[in-house]
């Protein structure tokens, strides 16, 4: 079985005077702390939640 493919992502932007949504998106991506990287498994729902904040986030290599 083939290995699942993961991406990493980084916050870079505050959530604060956002919209309550976009701070939700950024709890459940699991991104609590400023520069804080989490790697997340590359499904569709995940590449929307980062397209949603994407001003917020940025896709690390």
């Amino acid at each position: 079985m083939a290995a699942k493919k993961t991406v990493k992502v980084r916050r870079v932007g505050s959530p604060i005077r956002r919209e309550s949504d976009q701070r939700a998106t950024l709890l459940g991506l699991g991104l609590k702390r400023a520069n804080q990287v989490v790697e997340l498994e590359d499904t569709p729902s995940v590449q929307g939640m980062i397209r949603k904040v994407g001003h917020l986030v940025e896709v690390v290599k």
